[in-house]
């Protein structure tokens, strides 16, 4: 193990020489890539020190530039307006021609596996029948796509504890039928959307990895710069240390390992054969293992916002600290590309029956959480409690979780008339003797009690309100009674509770059954009036 990181330290120290020998430039810069119109983009890549580069684009910029000492090399191009296919020139020692070049609208695409599930995950037959009409809608997506300007690049799932990664391999596809397979279906829906209303090219640029929490994707420099982030860090990489140290030992043996195969293989190899431990540099969880590996490499790449699903995998990790961690990388990420508070938007979870209490309380406090970071200016949030799956931690309706999340940037980013970007968002509370009165923002044209029935628009119901609950002064919270009482208000209540202090609503990872809804049919944020 020891000489296999040795021969590992020698490549990396020694294929740098050989790539200064001609022109390079990062993987994104290839053919078929999606610039960001009407702005000027980083191009950047490596050279021998020195050599001269010239940047030429078929609609009429031309940049020059020489590497620095260190090899590496950037300019800054002026790009178009929406279209293509152009043309990118780059000349130095050798030349580099990047044909099929679309200049229109790109999105970062990140987090967990709700991201990165691409279309073919969603394809198999659902766990619970009464789904299965979604998973014949996205069949048929597959087989009738051609849209060429929709398209995607991934950078491949990779960790790096201590080293920032520059350059990834992967490739630019297209949504036809050749490569609409690879393309994350979140990501997907939402260009979809924006590809409808604005007629313009959409670039995806997927870094997302299933079953991470948020802590792998903030940089080294955001936790040293925050205290108590600070001393999670520390924690955390010298722990791994230490395990490197033990593993990478001459003498390790793997005893539990070997173990758990002798007895399987003793049982007869009956169940799932077991497999030693993962190395623990390819630990996932760590901090900054995914920024390292897969987000440094494609920054300082020119966007135009960032669409995030992740939360899932802190339902039972550090969930009270969320909206530090969150708030943390948001403004750490602007930082880092440069431009300004760029639009980022993202999920509230939607349902799914999980099996411990902790996570099923957890669950609804990231989704508080992630509502409560909307005091970030130039977020916004989709809400999917009502289109989730409770045997299914990957729900197919990622149809209306794109449109969903395109409303934020439809009409904040592109001045299109929406009549609600989302539903109902808690304001404020207001304890009016026995009730609590709860206001709402976002409510569009008003408040309804509503039912949304798979890709069905939802339609208003003569129901009373479900999944509300009221907190005594004993501290326990009840079922309670809620009613709609203007276009903004409710109150609610519970008869044996005559002095309330707090209300929450859809205070599980599963509140299936939960309606409040505007009149534009968006269902309301889970939240929790507590501080």
């Amino acid at each position: 193990m020891r000489l296999y990181f040795k021969l590992i330290s020698v490549l990396i120290f020694v294929l740098p020489l050989n790539i200064l020998a001609n022109v390079s430039l990062n993987n994104l810069f290839l053919d078929h890539m999606v610039i960001q119109r009407e702005t000027r983009i980083p191009v950047w890549g490596w050279a021998d020190p020195n050599e001269k580069i010239v940047v030429e684009t078929t609609w009429g910029e031309k940049e020059e530039t020489s590497a620095l000492a260190d090899g590496t090399w950037k300019i800054m191009l002026k790009t178009p307006k929406a279209g293509g296919p152009f043309k990118i020139t780059v000349t130095g020692k050798n030349t580099i021609v990047i044909n099929n070049v679309l200049s229109g609208e790109v999105w970062l695409c990140t987090g967990q596996s709700n991201m990165d599930f691409a279309m073919e995950k969603f394809v198999k037959d659902a766990r619970d029948p009464k789904h299965q009409p979604l998973v014949e809608y996205i069949r048929k997506e597959i087989e009738t796509v051609n849209d060429d300007w929709i398209r995607h690049i991934e950078v491949p799932q990779t960790t790096s504890i201590f080293k920032k990664k520059t350059n990834f391999e992967g490739s630019w596809v297209s949504a036809n039928s050749e490569g609409i397979n690879k393309i994350t279906a979140t990501g997907y829906f939402f260009a979809k959307e924006l590809r409808k209303h604005l007629n313009v090219p959409i670039g995806l640029v997927e870094c997302s990895l299933g079953g991470t929490r948020i802590q792998p994707w903030i940089s080294k420099e955001t936790y040293l710069a925050d205290e108590k982030m600070k001393a999670y860090f520390e924690s955390e990489i010298e722990k791994n240390i230490k395990m490197l140290e033990t593993v990478d030992a001459e003498t390790f043996v793997d005893t539990t390992y070997q173990k758990r195969f002798i007895a399987w293989q003793e049982n007869g190899m009956k169940t799932s054969r077991p497999y030693p431990r993962e190395h623990p540099a390819k630990n996932k969880q760590m901090p900054t293992t995914l920024y390292n590996g897969m987000l440094s490499s494609v920054i300082p790449y020119a966007i135009k916002g960032v669409l995030w699903y992740q939360g899932e995998g802190n339902s039972h990790f550090l969930e009270a600290q969320y909206k530090d961690y969150f708030t943390a990388l948001i403004k750490s990420w602007r930082t880092d590309w440069g431009r300004g508070n760029i639009p980022f938007y993202w999920m509230q979870l939607a349902s799914y029956k999980v099996p411990d209490k902790r996570s099923d309380l957890g669950w609804a406090m990231v989704n508080d959480h992630l509502r409560r970071t909307l005091e970030l200016p130039n977020t916004g949030m989709a809400v999917l409690h009502d289109i989730g799956e409770a045997k299914d931690v990957h729900p197919h309706n990622k149809m209306d979780a794109g449109k969903r999340l395109s409303l934020w940037a439809l009409k904040h980013d592109y001045g299109v008339k929406v009549q609600a970007v989302s539903g109902p968002l808690y304001k404020n509370m207001n304890i009016v003797k026995d009730k609590i009165e709860i206001k709402f923002d976002e409510v569009g044209s008003g408040l309804m009690v509503g039912y949304k029935h798979l890709l069905e628009d939802t339609v208003s119901v003569n129901e009373p309100l479900k999944w509300f609950e009221i907190l005594g002064e004993d501290g326990n919270w009840k079922t309670a009674q809620a009613k709609i009482v203007s276009k903004n208000k409710i109150v609610v209540w519970n008869s044996n509770i005559t002095n309330p202090t707090q209300v929450r609503y859809a205070w599980s990872s599963n509140p299936e059954g939960a309606n409040l809804y505007n009149k534009e049919g968006l269902p309301a944020a889970v939240f929790s009036t507590e501080d």
